[in-house]
């Protein structure tokens, strides 16, 4: 591979690593072109970008980034693909249907701004909320008490109001 073409590879991959704020490394040794084409098609009905890159140039991309990703230098050994994502625990929820199978296996992840190491990361990975499922959450959480205050009032007006109609018809 020519210098030109390696030196624009890795800049395409510095261009992915700041459009996707999540990506996992997985190792997909073992898998053969029709699994490796179904991984393709399941990644890309599920938004994920898939890339199979080779290790060194992964790792100057990684240097080249503003982000130090030293911690996954380990990880950066055997056939690796890149699944890019722009929300954290899709990719872990789709590779926990591989995992009876064991390939690919998760090598690394960067998510939320974390570093994960290993396969035995991705329950963990797989249960991180997406920005979305958490405002969803807050939302569901300052709704609680509003309801409860609007009913309240709703109820108090009802009453008030049949104690003023009580008191307005007793006689005097």
């Amino acid at each position: 591979m020519k210098k030109e073409v390696k030196d624009t590879i890795i800049v395409e991959l510095g261009e992915k690593l700041k459009e996707y704020p999540h990506f996992y490394l997985v190792d997909v040794t073992g898998l053969n072109a029709a699994d490796t084409s179904a991984l393709r098609r399941k990644c890309f009905k599920s938004e994920i970008k898939m890339v199979v890159v080779k290790n060194k140039l992964l790792h100057k991309a990684f240097e080249a980034s503003d982000i130090d990703f030293e911690p996954i230098y380990p990880a950066l050994k055997g056939n690796t693909a890149v699944l890019f994502t722009k929300t954290a625990n899709v990719p872990a929820r789709m590779l926990k249907d591989y995992t009876k199978q064991g390939i690919p296996a998760l090598k690394a992840a960067y998510a939320e701004q974390s570093i994960y190491m290993g396969a035995d990361k991705l329950e963990e990975l797989a249960s991180l909320k997406s920005k979305d499922e958490m405002l969803a959450d807050v939302v569901a959480l300052l709704q609680s008490p509003i309801k409860n205050v609007v009913s309240a009032l709703q109820s108090g007006a009802n009453t008030i109001h049949g104690v003023l109609k009580t008191l307005g018809e007793r006689p005097e």
